[in-house]
């Protein structure tokens, strides 16, 4: 186990944001890029950890929760084949079974929408293990959860959003928290079953972004939230393009209409305009993690890049990665050399700096995006896609 913050051994947490889960994910990363046994042993050790922690994790979240957990054991089963893990997987996806409830034609497991801690997340983990583990019933239950998203759904200037939960007094239209994320679910949903009422959700979802959306210039940007930061645009995967244009590239695949490639180009051209790495923003500050930062648009940029062929992203990613190594803090020399990332988690909160060791907001997710440039240049696949990726 470790702490997301070193100084703090309390901080010791089981969350695939900023906990266990997502340091083995990158150990898992490394052994594949450099086939040194130590990291795979330690990718092991950490998931031995979270079977420990299955029965007792309530919440489900893909990012908070069991899902996340169960992300983690199923990635380091394909990569050692322990059957611990695989039994673990699967105590999982009993356990989702459950603790789910009936709400209206659907299911839920908690009040919250997203992908973060909600059903969307949850959702696409079980089609991800549905996949991995060939087990219908997590698509099935997945199939349910989509259906009860389409009844929260809020009609708003000709198409749909959806809130965080209803007691949330803001609205997040983007993909962590809000109606992109949702949409992005219900869109793979229809990719999965060919049933037509998810993908017009998704549309639905869509249109609602595009008629908030800033686009002078050919680009794309969306606000932080509504009521209150409407003049905030973030730049990375929570609230940024870097996530919200993965709904437009997973529309592009399943319509396969190219309007929806023009759009996932504009929300790239947003954030080439914008002046990034080297001038922060309000939407973009101290912050170099996947969640809100550098990592995050690296990973963006670098995946766009596999997919149009267009030169201008790979240099920007590597543009980005480079600034990433930049404001590493080094500890040591030679060959004994560590790294660590001081950064704000916190738009609101500029002064704490942590140095912390998670994937969303940390070393381990810094560093992933840094090893999936190195696979690039390698020729070598990702070892590590999470199920919220449409790359």
């Amino acid at each position: 186990m470790w702490p997301s913050d070193p100084r703090d051994p309390r901080s010791v947490s089981f969350n695939l944001y900023t906990g266990t889960p997502g340091i083995i994910l990158f150990y898992l990363e490394a052994f594949q890029a450099t086939g040194n046994s130590a990291f795979l042993d330690s990718a092991r050790s950490g998931a031995y950890a979270l079977l420990a922690q299955i029965e007792t994790e309530k919440d489900p979240g893909l990012y908070t929760g069991l899902a996340g957990i169960a992300f983690a054991v199923i990635e380091t089963y394909k990569a050692t084949k322990d059957p611990a893990f695989h039994r673990g997987a699967l105590r999982c996806l009993e356990l989702f079974h459950q603790r789910v409830r009936k709400a209206g034609t659907g299911v839920e497991w908690n009040d919250t929408t997203d992908v973060v801690s909600g059903a969307a997340g949850t959702g696409l983990f079980l089609l991800y293990a549905a996949k991995v583990l060939n087990d219908k019933s997590a698509k099935d239950l997945a199939i349910q959860a989509g259906l009860r998203l389409i009844e929260l759904a809020r009609p708003e200037n000709g198409g749909l959003k959806w809130a965080m939960d209803p007691k949330f007094p803001r609205l997040m239209p983007n993909f962590s928290h809000g109606t992109a994320g949702v949409a992005y679910f219900l869109g793979t949903l229809y990719q999965e079953t060919r049933q037509k009422k998810f993908l017009d959700a998704a549309l639905a979802g869509a249109r609602y972004l595009l008629s908030i959306a800033v686009t002078d210039g050919g680009i794309c940007l969306i606000f932080h939230n509504e009521p209150f930061n409407k003049d905030i645009y973030y730049l990375s995967w929570c609230h940024g393009p870097a996530g919200t244009a993965r709904l437009f590239y997973r529309l592009f695949q399943v319509t396969g209409d190219h309007k929806w490639m023009d759009w996932v180009k504009k929300g790239a051209r947003g954030i080439l305009a914008s002046g990034i790495p080297e001038k922060l923003t309000p939407g973009y500050w101290n912050n170099v993690g996947q969640c809100c930062g550098g990592a995050g648009v690296v990973e963006f940029f670098l995946a766009l890049h596999r997919v149009t062929h267009d030169p201008e992203y790979l240099a920007f990613a590597r543009r980005v990665a480079a600034d990433l190594i930049v404001r590493a803090t080094r500890e040591g020399s030679g060959a004994s050399v560590a790294l660590k990332w001081i950064q704000s988690e916190h738009r609101l909160a500029p002064q704490q700096l942590v140095a912390q060791t998670g994937f969303m907001q940390g070393s381990s997710g810094i560093a992933i995006s840094l090893l999936h440039l190195d696979a690039f240049d390698h020729a070598r696949r990702p070892a590590i896609t999470l199920p919220d990726s449409p790359f």
